[in-house]
């Protein structure tokens, strides 16, 4: 009995020491890998040495030179060389909104330029209910394009949600991908816009149950998550069945009325730039309550509303000989649909004369799969591709 219980000991003490002798081995192969990571890193970074005033010239030729894509990626791959070429890239490349360029995937939250609209254009996959956006790189209405976002139609028994996201092939709400999300009600008359993020620092968190905190991997750990709505869209119900254009109105929550006058401005995020530049790092949201639905699809409180943009859509004229609806998309649309829509700043955001004329967003049919989209500032590619979503949704009671 005593020789059973000494062996037995003796294997746990043996078993102990291999135990402790293999985890000091993992642990001075970590520490040799995190060594030889360091080194690698320093290696690499040699380009730190380099003095900041020639290092910022070297940036700012490359940003000037490569101005359109694909050549554009030698800007990013700048950014990604280290901590300090990444900090004067920062500083060289402007927002989109000064230097009408599309960069770094933070680009698709801010807005665009104020005197030139963004050309690009949507594909859609009927099979699949997934649709892309790609920024044009040519006069021509279909390229190849550049990749900005892609978004998936899920039905749901209530409402149907589009979830956006920068990754085409992850199109989940848990993903660092995603982006903001469309839902619609039931007949697909409002929609509500909802960004990941806050649209704007001074915006406050919405305590409810689709609230969480943030794991430490994430782009601003410890920081509530949620769904913020960022705009309202309404269609205006078809009573009488009479055939027509379609009617509809976007509030732009998080954007002032006066952004559309001179010298407005409108919210820019800036922020997500730091975490990366391969992807557009953003907090998942989880699932709200149907409470919490209804009040979003109800519109915007009258308290919010008040000295937010309100877009229209432009009012088409009827052409006697082509017996249609007509409005001048300058060559940019070529398919007559009802889907088909500009949008102009509504006389209730205070806008007059050429403001109120002015296009802010433009979407049209050129093919059986694909539509163009055009929108410049004061609203975002985010903002602008989930607008356009909304037109591809079935309207029961609108048509």
């Amino acid at each position: 009995m005593k020789l059973g219980l000494k062996s037995r000991s003796r294997r746990v003490v043996q078993d102990s020491a291999v135990a402790a002798a293999a985890s000091g081995k993992m642990k001075n192969s970590i520490s040799d890998s995190k060594n030889m990571d360091e080194k690698l890193t320093e290696n690499y970074c040699g380009w730190t040495n380099l003095p900041s005033e020639l290092m910022r010239e070297v940036l700012m030729k490359i940003e000037d030179s490569e101005s359109k894509w694909p050549e554009r990626k030698h800007v990013v791959a700048c950014a990604g060389v280290c901590k300090s070429w990444r900090e004067a890239i920062k500083e060289v490349v402007k927002t989109l909104e000064v230097s009408r360029k599309i960069t770094f995937p933070i680009s698709v939250k801010q807005p665009g330029p104020r005197d030139s609209l963004v050309q690009c254009f949507i594909k859609r996959n009927s099979s699949t209910q997934t649709f892309y956006l790609y920024l044009s790189l040519s006069q021509a209405l279909a390229d190849d394009g550049k990749f900005l976002l892609a978004a998936r139609k899920y039905r749901r028994a209530t409402c149907t949600d589009y979830i956006i996201s920068l990754n085409a092939e992850d199109m989940s709400k848990g993903s660092c991908t995603y982006v903001g999300k469309l839902r619609s009600n039931f007949l697909g008359t409002k929609f509500v816009v909802y960004d990941a993020l806050p649209p704007h620092a001074g915006v406050k968190m919405a305590k409810n149950r689709s609230t969480r905190m943030v794991s430490s991997k994430q782009i601003f750990p410890g920081v509530p998550a949620s769904n913020h709505p960022v705009a309202h869209i309404s269609y205006e119900l078809n009573v009488m069945g009479a055939r027509g254009p379609r009617r509809m109105q976007c509030v732009l929550d998080a954007i002032p009325a006066s952004a559309v006058k001179p010298g407005g401005v409108s919210p820019t995020q800036m922020d997500s730039l730091v975490s990366g530049v391969d992807s557009f790092q953003q907090t998942p949201s989880s699932w709200s309550g149907s409470n919490d639905l209804n009040t979003a699809l109800s519109g915007p409180l009258d308290s919010q509303r008040d000295g937010s943009l309100i877009l229209r859509n432009k009012a088409p004229r009827w052409h006697e000989q082509l017996q249609c609806w007509c409005l001048n998309f300058h060559g940019r649309v070529t398919v007559a649909s009802v889907k088909n829509f500009q949008l102009v700043a509504s006389p209730e955001s205070g806008t007059v004369g050429a403001e109120q004329g002015k296009v802010i967003l433009q979407f049209g049919k050129v093919g059986k799969d694909v539509f163009t989209m055009d929108y410049l500032y004061p609203i975002s590619a985010f903002q602008a591709f989930a607008i356009s979503l909304s037109s591809f949704d079935t309207k029961i009671a609108c048509e």
